[in-house]
């Protein structure tokens, strides 16, 4: 669309031009008729956003509000409400949580174990919590970690794969105080910009391995892990134990000594739990020790009275295929069998018995004498 300056001056000449010619016939100067009206219909119609008579399409500009509401990228979203747009479809690829309810379950035993265990580990009263479960990107929790932290990677025995635990300072440093026996009622002491000392380390490893005998004690009842302790770091870089892409889970815990405290959260990436994903998708835990007595008893009785096939079987020959396509009637096969020869009852490709062929009235009877064993598959 052209200037305004430059519409308002075609629009005059148009104007003198229709003024001049207005005494002359319109079917004289079709071409003339015809600029004018497209130049009607685009100065009339072109702001709705229609198609203009000449057939020229107007378009609209988006302001950045509606970028910002299209990508996803509002003031909604940031404030940790639920994302739209192309955000949504982003994070959309993420595996949630709930498809695999038995984990509520695995972690709510986690916080009543850890109660106890770290109330005896610190003679402190200690009260553990569970705040949240959920799904993420490995990557996007790497870069989500406050600084300075211990990240602890611990491998699952059985499974073959390994997890990530995060201590933050808070924690650290209340730990270190009560081991050591600090006032109640008295907040830790923080020393920032110092890396942990030896001391620091070994006490948090301490509580560390506390906390990874009963996650896998947790998991007990579900399927029988251990969670061996592997390394400590301070740079979460060298924690790196899957893709960034990958999805995993975090359960992030609330640990509080009276006024002491800190938060604790395990990530186990959805890799790990794969050998237990079946059991995972249980609703609950007597789906897997649960027996149906009555649907086990019906089964019992319908396979009982289940018709099957016996072939008796005189012999089997290999020949070439050749052979076989040019056999048509009257065609002659010697078996190497005789009337006393063993006959093998099969049933499908499983020979099941061993009998001698005989005859009962106008009827060929086999007589069973012996059970053939299943590791002998040979029918000769």
């Amino acid at each position: 669309m052209a200037p305004p300056s430059e519409t308002d001056e075609l629009a005059a000449a148009l104007a003198e031009a229709s003024t001049g010619a207005s005494a002359a016939p319109s079917a004289a100067d079709p071409d003339a008729d015809a600029m004018a009206a497209e130049w009607e219909a685009m100065l009339g119609g072109g702001d709705d956003g229609g198609i203009g008579g000449g057939g020229r399409e107007s378009t609209r500009v988006l302001n950045q509000d509606e970028i910002d509401s299209l990508l996803g990228f509002d003031e909604a979203s940031d404030t940790g409400a639920d994302r739209a747009g192309i955000q949504a479809i982003l994070n959309s690829a993420l595996v949630s949580y709930e498809r695999l309810p038995m984990l509520e379950v695995v972690f709510d035993r986690l916080v009543r174990m850890m109660t106890t265990s770290l109330r005896n580990f610190t003679s402190d009263n200690v009260e553990v919590s569970l705040d949240d479960i959920l799904s993420q990107r490995f990557g996007d929790y790497l870069n989500s970690i406050p600084l300075p932290a211990m990240l602890t990677v611990f491998k699952a025995e059985e499974w073959d794969n390994f997890g990530l635990m995060t201590v933050d300072s808070s924690m650290i440093y209340s730990i270190v105080d009560v081991l050591l026996g600090g006032r109640r009622g008295t907040a830790a002491m923080r020393v920032e910009g110092r890396p942990y000392t030896t001391i620091e380390r070994t006490l948090v490893e301490r509580m560390i391995h506390v906390v990874l005998a009963d996650l896998s004690a947790a998991f007990d009842p579900l399927s029988p892990v251990t969670f061996r302790f592997d390394r400590l770091e301070t740079n979460p870089r060298f924690a790196t134990i899957s893709q960034p892409s990958n999805a995993a889970i975090v359960a992030r815990l609330r640990i509080d000594m009276e006024d002491r405290g800190g938060r604790l959260e395990i990530l186990i990436p959805f890799a790990t739990l794969e050998p237990v994903r079946e059991l995972l998708l249980q609703m609950f835990m007597g789906e897997k020790f649960g027996r149906d007595s009555i649907w086990e008893t019906h089964l019992a009785e319908e396979m009982w009275i289940t018709e099957v096939e016996l072939e008796a079987v005189l012999d089997t020959q290999i020949m070439p295929l050749s052979r076989a396509l040019n056999m048509k009637v009257g065609s002659k096969l010697l078996l190497n069998a005789s009337a006393e020869s063993p006959i093998i009852l099969r049933c499908g490709d499983q020979p099941m018995f061993v009998g001698k062929m005989g005859r009962k009235g106008n009827n060929i009877a086999i007589r069973v004498d012996h059970r053939r064993r299943p590791d002998n598959t040979s029918s000769g």
